[in-house]
């Protein structure tokens, strides 16, 4: 079995966190002071590691980028009470699309508490921020316009003075159907400039970091299955960054007692073919990747 329900996520994030708490990061070490460019726009690490967030969709997770990408390319993430707004048109998948799939989202989004790790105000010890993502929405009601939106004020000042990030490319997010694989490339992207390229984690806190439901997908090849077989897959198809999940076991038929992620920065071949799959339609993309797309034989008209 893979566990059994959510464990908090204090204990998941302690022993990782106490060095930074202590740390005052100097203005040019913080992600409010990076540029969004060519390899993404800079996501803190506390919205990367965030736990609580399985009511989430892929959908869902692709406008919360949307929100915050443009909130710290604003500049004003360190602005008290600010608001900021944008074109509805930019929050849709289509632009012939009415706005009730948009709106169905919004109202995810509202409805999810998740838990980010912060240091504590008066001792700076590790602690954790129980948090909506936004704090709330307002939308014309003709359905044109521009959407404004605040982050809670509670949250804006742990993003203020992050400094840890990883840089989403937008392209890639909204390319990808799964959810769980959004988050995996999300966590690779925060690592991807570390000094090692293997992470091995307990079974709750990788599923809590993917945003698995409590109590889904428990039994080993189930887990395979449903959240890492096709995260890895989109990840690995579409992504600059090559990943490989396996998981830990005493022997064969043994619990799953941990999660082994691995990866690597593509080149050559590799980047080349994830990067002409991101530019064909997501009609058919699983099977491509899967290698499963038949061929039709060309059709012999009889003699005569």
């Amino acid at each position: 079995m893979l566990g059994n329900g959510r464990v908090s996520s204090i204990r998941y994030v302690v022993d990782d966190l106490v060095a930074i708490f202590h740390v005052c990061p100097m203005p040019e070490h913080l992600t409010v002071m990076q540029r969004t460019n060519l390899d993404g726009f800079p996501k803190a690490g506390e919205l990367i590691e965030i736990t609580g967030a399985h009511e989430l969709e892929a959908s869902d997770r692709a406008i919360l980028n949307v929100l915050y990408q443009h909130a710290h390319d604003s500049g004003r993430m360190g602005e008290k009470d600010a608001e900021w707004s944008i074109p509805l048109a930019t929050l849709r998948p289509s632009l012939h699309e009415s706005n009730d799939r948009l709106v169905d989202s919004l109202k995810r989004i509202l409805r999810v508490v998740v838990t980010v790790p912060i240091p504590e105000p008066q001792t700076g010890e590790p602690a954790y921020l129980l948090t909506h993502l936004i704090d709330g929405f307002k939308l014309p009601v003709s359905g044109q316009g521009v959407l404004r939106f605040r982050i809670p004020r509670d949250l804006q000042p742990v993003l203020a003075r992050s400094n840890r990030w990883g840089r989403i490319r937008a392209e890639i997010v909204c390319g990808m159907t799964s959810k769980y694989a959004m988050a995996l490339y999300e966590l690779v992207c925060l690592r991807i400039g570390l000094d090692r390229c293997v992470e091995t984690f307990t079974v709750e806190r990788f599923r809590d970091l993917l945003g698995v439901p409590p109590g889904a997908y428990e039994r080993g090849n189930n887990f395979v299955m449903r959240v890492t077989e096709p995260a890895v897959l989109e990840v690995n198809g579409l992504s600059d960054i090559g990943v490989e999940i396996k998981l830990v076991r005493r022997h064969a038929r043994a619990p799953v007692t941990g999660i082994t992620l691995a990866w690597w920065k593509k080149q050559g071949d590799e980047f080349r073919a994830s990067m002409q799959e991101r530019n064909r339609s997501k009609a058919g993309r699983m099977a491509r990747l899967r290698g499963t797309v038949e061929t039709a034989a060309p059709l012999t008209l009889p003699a005569g």
